[in-house]
Order: C-alpha cells, then sequence, then structure tokens
C-alpha cells in the first residue's frame, strides 16, 4: 500500500513539473513571434542555453512596407516564425554592396552569370532502339502541349518546368539510396543531379512572376507530375541509359519552346517585361533586365542540363557506372 502511494506521489509530482515546465515555455515562446536576430548573445548570458527564453528583434511589419511590402518579401514568406524552442534562427546575409539579401529560397553564392555561348544547335542522333524509343517518346509528348497551350509561351514555360524538375530529383535520389546500399562515393552525380532539379525549380519560379497559371493549369501539373515522376521512377529503376537519354531529348525539345518563345518577344506578340527580382539576382543580370533576358538565361541552362544527361547517357552506354566519371558539379 505505502509503495502505491509512493508510487502515485511521484507520478502527481512528474506531472505537475511538466506542466509548469510547458507554462514557462509558452509564456517565453509564444509571443515572441519573429524569428530573428536574438537581442542577447549565449556568452552575454553566461554560456547558459536556457533558449526558450531568448527574444527576437522584429525588423519590419507588413503594415511598415507599405504596399510593395509582397513585392520585397519575395521569398522569405517563412521568415516570420513562432520562435524556435531550440534557438534556430535565419542567418543575416547582405549584397556585396551592403544591402540586406532578401531571399530566403537561394543564397548570394548559389548564383550565377549564365555562359550564354554554349552551342544551342547539338543533337544526339538516335541510332539504338532505346535512343529511338526516348526520342520518340518525347516527341509524342509535344504535340499535346502544342495543341493545349499554342502561342502562350509564359504557360507553357510554367508547364515545361514543373515537368523538368522531376528528373533530376529521382535519378539524384535514386543515386543517392545506391551508394549508402552499396558504402560507395557517388564520383559527385548525387550532387550534380540535384543541382539540375534547383535550378530547374528556379525557372518554375520565375515564371510564376510572368504567367500566372488559372485553376485548371494547376489542376493539369498536378495530373502530369504525378504521372510523370511515377513513370520516370520506375524508368530509371528499368535502365538509366534511357531516363538519362530521354531527358537530353527532353531538354532538346525545351531549347526549341524557348528558341520560340524569343521570337514572340522580338516580333512584339509577347510584351517584353521587365524581368522578376528573383531572376536578376539569380542570375546576376542587369538591373533594367527584361523578359527576353530571362529567356536568354533559362534556354542557356536547358543546353547544359541537355549536355549532362546525354553525358550520364553515355557513360551507362560504355558499360561504366556514373561514379566512374566525374560529375559536372556547377556545370550551368
Amino acid at each position: 500500500m505505502q509503495k502505491k502511494k509512493k508510487k502515485h506521489f511521484h507520478l502527481q509530482s512528474a506531472e505537475m513539473m511538466m506542466s509548469r515546465y510547458r507554462a514557462n515555455v509558452m509564456a517565453n515562446a509564444v509571443t515572441h513571434t519573429h524569428l530573428l536576430k536574438p537581442r542577447v548573445s549565449l556568452a552575454a548570458m553566461g554560456g547558459v542555453r536556457d533558449l526558450s527564453k531568448m527574444t527576437f528583434e522584429k525588423k519590419k511589419t507588413t503594415e511598415e512596407k507599405g504596399s510593395s511590402g509582397g513585392k520585397d518579401d519575395q521569398g522569405n514568406k517563412g521568415e516570420q516564425l513562432i520562435v524556435s524552442y531550440w534557438g534556430v534562427k535565419p542567418m543575416k546575409i547582405t549584397k556585396e554592396d551592403g544591402t540586406e539579401w532578401k531571399w530566403s529560397c537561394f543564397r548570394p553564392w548559389e548564383t550565377y552569370k549564365s555562359d550564354l555561348t554554349i552551342d544551342l544547335k547539338k543533337h544526339h542522333v538516335p541510332s539504338t532502339l532505346l535512343d529511338k524509343l526516348a526520342y520518340w517518346t518525347v516527341k509524342s509528348l509535344r504535340w499535346p502541349t502544342d495543341l493545349f497551350f499554342q502561342r502562350r509561351y509564359g504557360c507553357r514555360a510554367m508547364m515545361l518546368e514543373t515537368v523538368a524538375a522531376v528528373p533530376g530529383m529521382v535519378g539524384g535520389m535514386l543515386v543517392h539510396c545506391k551508394s549508402l546500399r552499396r558504402f560507395e562515393q557517388s564520383g559527385g552525380w548525387i550532387k550534380a543531379l540535384l543541382e539540375e532539379a534547383e535550378n530547374e525549380r528556379m525557372h518554375l519560379m520565375t515564371f510564376m512572376e510572368v504567367a500566372k497559371p488559372n485553376w485548371y493549369e494547376r489542376a493539369l501539373v498536378i495530373t502530369v507530375q504525378g504521372v510523370f515522376f511515377n513513370a520516370y521512377f520506375l524508368g530509371y529503376l528499368i535502365s538509366p541509359k534511357f531516363a538519362h537519354r530521354m531527358v537530353g531529348y527532353l531538354e532538346e525539345e525545351a531549347i526549341h519552346s524557348y528558341t520560340e518563345f524569343l521570337k514572340e518577344l522580338e516580333n512584339g506578340n509577347i510584351e517584353n517585361v521587365p524581368a522578376p527580382a528573383i531572376a536578376i539576382d539569380y542570375w546576376r543580370l542587369e538591373v533594367d533586365a527584361t523578359l527576353r533576358d530571362v529567356v536568354m538565361v533559362v534556354r542557356a541552362d536547358e543546353a547544359h542540363h541537355r549536355d549532362v544527361n546525354h553525358y550520364a547517357s553515355d557513360i551507362h552506354y560504355q558499360g561504366r557506372e556514373l561514379k566512374e566519371a566525374p560529375a559536372p558539379i556547377g556545370y550551368h
């Protein structure tokens, strides 16, 4: 009986301690809704890691930003967060001119100037059965795309990028898992493929500022991505050389689409609006860059992805594995 009373007393004590602890954390954390730089450093606190008591300064409210607040905060929607009990806070990054870096979706060291001198006309002539299958698969996908979007190249680009960003992620994931299973290096190909996926996603983030998709176009994206992801996943498991070859041909079609986009811009059929701010910072474009400049750098990116995927397919055709050839990391 005495043991039961003691056990009951210990349970009550533990519950009381937990309730007091939660109350203290909530009282100190919930009221501070802006996860920015701390007023008190850990050193000033004598090394005590009572992170639940850290408070954070509020940079700028939406009201203070005024009507331009929405545009200035692109990419940083996750900045205003509940304070983390673990003291996790965002980095404060500035540009070379000292102004604040406003994008949380990419950092200054991830930006680059696109190589526009790349040969846009290179083409891999299909010779084997797998090559021809990959080539005609891509060609067959172009027909419904032309029928649906016709000359709405902004929306076409948006749809293209939602598909083009899938292969790099799927390939990188599968190479990553293979590296883990076999306890071996990947030769840098995991990073190279994931770089490709992220670069294609940034294309999408840019064109989202130019072309506002309708509800049925969004629904189409969900459907196409769902089908394509699973089909490409299975295709890569069965034959990586076929999967990479198909992406190489897909990028060749992308080059063609962006070339037609440029013609429409130059003929005045599409308004050559100012380049989105996200594109100016990501590709280090001039401040007065236009949509034409954006399409030029995106087309160059697609040409680089074309080369990487045809190269990866060639490695497999030679009976080798990707890890045996150094990956073209940073090849934009």
